[in-house]
């Protein structure tokens, strides 16, 4: 049986939607632990929160941050669900914490 894909493709060509659908962005099984440990990451950094690893503060710096508890963040409920997210995928990946 062909794959959906083999369906859905030459229909959306025809529409313009067939380069939206190809933007979309991979399965989350197929980050890595370190794209799950940017993205998180990421997020901290753009709310303040001031690293404490070599790793991070490596890759982010701390130019400008303001909060060294990362309890004292302020997160929106979204960046709080996508957070809980990504450690959910990083636990299911077995990724080091």
């Amino acid at each position: 049986m062909p794959h959906l894909s083999a369906f859905i493709m030459p229909a959306l060509a025809g529409t313009g939607m067939l380069a939206l659908a190809m933007a979309a962005p991979a399965p989350a099984a197929a980050e890595s632990c370190a794209d799950l440990w940017t993205a998180r990451n990421e997020i901290y950094k753009a709310q303040g929160y001031c690293f404490r690893t070599a790793r991070a503060i490596a890759a982010f710096g701390n130019a400008g941050c303001q909060y060294d508890d990362v309890e004292d963040v302020p997160l929106s409920a979204h960046d709080r669900r996508v957070i809980a997210d990504i450690v959910r995928r990083e636990r299911a990946l077995r990724c080091p914490r």
